[in-house]
Order: C-alpha cells, then structure tokens, then sequence
C-alpha cells in the first residue's frame, strides 16, 4: 500500500518535471523570436557601437565657447553648420542646400534644406544661423572664435562694443533664407564657416534655458548623431539622431566616448578591445609602424620658435637668419620626437591644395634647413654689422612638458654645434609662459599654431603687425600688403601666389624658425572603416561603419 503511494507521488514529480522542461524549451523558442528586431542583448550585438575616447571632458558644447579639440572633435558630430567638410577636406552644402555668392564675391545667399531638423523635431531656420552667430560676436560671450568672423560686416565693430547687433551683416530674410555680407571677397569664406563656431543655435531652446548645451537632456542637435546622456568626466554616448536630414547615410548607431587623460591607460584599453581606436604612446611609435592598425594623418599645425626681434641678438636679421639655419628639423623628428611626424622647412602645413590641384608645401618647397657653414657666415656677419665682440648671452624660453623639454634640448645641442653658441634653457609654468609670450619677455620662445579653418591664409596672417599671434615684435609692411592683398584677390591662382610669396618673405625674414609639423597618430581596428580626420583637426564620424 505504501509501495502503491510513493509509485504514484513518482510518477506525478516526473511527469511536472518534464513538463516544465518542456515549458523552459517553449519559452526558450519564444524569446529567441522576440528577440529578433528588438532591443535585447541579441539585438544589441548587432547594433554598430563605436568605441572612443575624448581624453578630458570637453571645455564646452555651446559653438561659440568650444573652441579646442577636445571640443570640437565630439560637437562637429552633434552639430552641423550651412556647410560641412567632405573626404576630400573641401567644404559642401549641408544645412545650406544652395549657395548663391554675388558678382563682387561679398554676399553669400543661403538656401536651407526643408529637411533640416533639430533633434527635438523643430526645424532649423535662418535665424538659428543669425542668433548663434550673434551670440559667438557678442562681447558679453567672450568667445575666443570671434576673430574669425571679422570679414563680415560690422562683426568687429560689434564683437570690440563700437557697434550694435543689428550692423552685423547678417540677415534672415526668411525662415529658410540667411544672407551674409562680407566687407571684401573672401575666397576663404566657406573654409571659415565650417568651423565649429559657426553653428547655428536653436533660438527656441536656448531662450528657454541659457544652459541648453550643458547637460544631455537639454541638448538640442542637428547633426549626425544626438547626446543620449553624458556623465561628465566620464562618459558621453551618442545616438544616431533620427532627425537628421542626411540620416540615411550615417551608418553607426552610437558613439561611445571615455575620458581617460593618459594615453597608455588608454592604449591598454584598445588592446583589450574597450576601443575601437586610441592614441599611440610615444615610446610604441617605433614598435606599431610597420602596423596594419596604425594611422598617420596630417594635422594641419606646426611647432616653432619666435625670436623676439626687439631683444638683443635677435634684433639683427642675419642672427636671427644664422639661429634659423643651424637647426637640423629632420634630426629632430627622427631622433627626439620619434612619432613620424614631418620636418618643418616652412611655415605653412601640408594638407592645403591650390586650385592648380597641387599641395602649397610641394610647390614653395623647402625654405629653410641646416646648413651650418652659412649659419656661422650669418652669425659672423650680423655680429660684425652690430659691432659685438661677444654675442649677447641667449635664453631659449619653453612650456613645462617632457616633450617640449626634449626638444629644447636638442636645439641647445644644435646651436652650440653649428654656432659654438651657449644657450640657456629656462622652463616656465603653462600658464605663465603664454602670458609672457605675449607680453615680449622672452628672447627666443617655443610656440604651436593648429589651424582654425582650412587655409593657409589662417596661418600666415598670424604675423601681420599687431596681430595677437605675432608675439615676436616683427613687422613688415611689404608682408601685411601681401596678406591684404591675398584676403581681397578674386583670382584663386593670383591668391595663392600672394600666399607664396608672404611665406618665403616671413622665413626670410626669421621672426621664426619652424621645427616639424603635427600629425595625428593613432592606432583603430580592422573593423573600423570610414572614418575622416580633416587636417584641421575635426574627427568626422558621418561616413564612419564598423563590421
């Protein structure tokens, strides 16, 4: 009887066994199909997810305000302006639809696109155009880009409080037409425009909140992709923005970005596929160059040094010309930099193409380079033209870094060979050493110049006298009339040879000495593809896919 009961209770446990099996089994099958076409894990293994890193968090979202790479490389992505850098670095129509430009080259008409959404589904209008670019002017905004719009009428007058908003030659004459006038033709104009400083702002959004770009839930977006959510120092990750007009084409889904300010940090994490691409420690460059994975592009910059021609020797052109000679910018880049980067032998990067389709590099060619037996024939001359016996003792004056220091190093070494010259170093906190840049203090002084916008006019127009960038005291009329007259010419060759011809008188002159040019070194996966660093310094993911 017992016997009887336990073989039924049995019998019962096994068939409520196996029927939970196959209930487990039904809903297995179930759940595989669901997951089709939803946002489950399976899904999410096909969802095309780009892996980045920012470094630090970016300085500003706000156009006007952004104005560093750290910036800039994330919000060229979110936003987007009446025209957008193409694969080739050439600026095309994006907002803007149509682009009409007056006989005497100084209106430019701007036809928006219907399409042209923000991500909240409001649609981009001309005055988003006119009111960010007031904002970027206003000298409450303080913003450091404003420079770049002084060509436009009345921009300078408002943005140094000598003239008033409304004498900004910028117009909406339309919710779909914006008008701009220029003072003198600017064959550069739309290279300028394509800056991230020339985005528009939602007007709606940004009168409602002052703060609109500071957080992901206020975030308005008319680019690629949209701010999903930013956890600050930490973290920032994009969608692909369903809103945008050319939405079609942007092939990623998101855009995961780390901020982790130390590179070997973040070279591991490449190496243990947290990210799809990562900067290239100094002391791997030797070791990845021959890589399938390794990328070397043109950044549209270059290191220098500034003589401060108010300051004994350097008041003498032929010592300033002699220091020039005596450096050996291919050693440096081989043997201290050590990150393949180009040799300096002028001023003006490569990356810039004349409209005879070859590189300006290539065609001016190599400047400046050592040459000890004329830099000791200068160094004689000069000394003998200012009757000194004794050169005047020399400081070279640099930034606090360990790569600023190595190459200053070398540059000692270099004098002291080519010259027999002793040359004291003297490191100065960052901070300061730009102030007193500015202020003349130094006799011979480290410098950068990154490119704001693709031209090498942005460059050359850096030692025009009383420009803010010229810091050596030099000027030269004949030099400002060339680069007035480059500004203004219609004529695209005539241009770029007055462009030509500014350079070889600026190394001839030798308020500077350039050393190398900058690249941009990375390390990204095979599955990566699409991805365009511009020159200028841009990452642009529009056209970035990954298997």
């Amino acid at each position: 009887m017992k016997r009887g009961i336990f073989m039924k209770k049995w019998l019962l446990l096994t068939l409520l066994a196996l029927a939970m099996v196959v209930m487990a089994a039904c809903t297995a099958n179930e759940d595989a199909g669901k997951n089709e076409g939803s946002e489950s894990s399976g899904d999410k293994k096909s969802e095309k997810v780009l892996y980045l890193n920012n470094g630090v968090e970016p300085t500003s979202f706000d156009p006007s305000v952004a104005f560093d790479a750290v910036s800039w490389n994330p919000l060229n992505n979110l936003m987007e302006g009446l025209v957008r850098l193409d694969e080739n670095n050439e600026p095309k129509e994006a907002i803007a639809e149509k682009i009409d430009i007056s006989d005497d080259q100084k209106t430019y008409t701007f036809t928006l696109r219907e399409g042209a959404k923000w991500s909240n589904g409001d649609a981009v209008t001309a005055g988003d155009f006119v009111y960010g670019w007031t904002h970027m002017l206003d000298p409450e905004t303080a913003s450091p880009a404003a420079f770049l719009a002084y060509g436009i009428v009345g921009a300078e007058d408002f943005n140094t409080g000598e003239g008033k908003a409304d004498g900004i030659g910028i117009k909406a004459i339309d919710d779909k037409t914006f008008e701009v006038t220029l003072t003198d033709p600017t064959e550069a104009f739309l290279n300028i425009i394509s800056n991230p400083s020339f985005f528009p702002v939602n007007e709606k959004a940004a009168t409602d909140n002052a703060k609109w770009f500071a957080e992901a839930d206020s975030f308005v977006a008319n680019g690629p992709f949209k701010l999903a959510s930013w956890d600050h120092d930490s973290k920032m990750v994009f969608e692909k923005n369903d809103q945008y007009w050319d939405k079609d084409n942007v092939k990623l889904d998101k855009v995961e970005w780390a901020m982790v300010n130390d590179t070997n940090t973040e070279y591991q994490m490449y190496q243990s596929d947290e990210l799809d691409i990562s900067s290239v420690p100094g002391e791997m460059y030797s070791k990845l160059k021959d890589s399938d994975e390794l990328v070397n592009s043109e950044q549209a910059g270059v290191a220098f040094y500034r003589f401060n021609v108010e300051k004994e020797p350097f008041t003498n052109k032929k010592v300033r010309q002699a220091f020039a000679y005596a450096v050996d910018q291919d050693n440096i880049v081989e043997y201290v930099t050590k990150i393949g980067q180009k040799p300096a032998h002028g001023f003006v990067s490569y990356g810039f193409k004349g409209p005879d389709g070859n590189e300006f590099r290539d065609t001016v060619g190599d400047l400046i380079g050592l040459d000890k037996e004329k830099a000791k024939k200068l160094l004689e001359e000069g000394m003998k033209e200012e009757g000194w016996d004794t050169l005047p003792k020399v400081t070279l004056t640099y930034g606090t870094s360990p790569d600023n220091q190595k190459v200053a190093v070398a540059l000692q070494d270099q004098f002291k060979e080519a010259l027999g010259v002793e040359v004291k170093l003297q490191s100065v906190e960052s901070s300061v050493f730009m102030a007193e840049q500015k202020e003349l203090k130094h006799q011979l002084s480290r410098s950068s110049f990154l490119y704001d916008y693709a031209d090498p006019v942005n460059a050359l127009e850096s030692f025009i006298t009383d420009s803010s960038m010229n810091r050596t005291a030099w000027s030269n009329k004949e030099y400002d009339q060339l680069i007035a007259d480059a500004k203004s010419e219609q004529d695209s060759e005539k241009r770029w040879t007055l462009l030509q011809d500014a350079e070889k008188l600026l190394i001839e002159e030798a308020p500077i000495v350039p050393v190398h040019f900058y690249n941009q070194l990375s390390v990204q996966k095979p599955s990566v593809s699409g991805i365009v660093r511009h020159p200028v310094g841009y990452l642009e993911l529009k056209f970035a896919d990954k298997e």
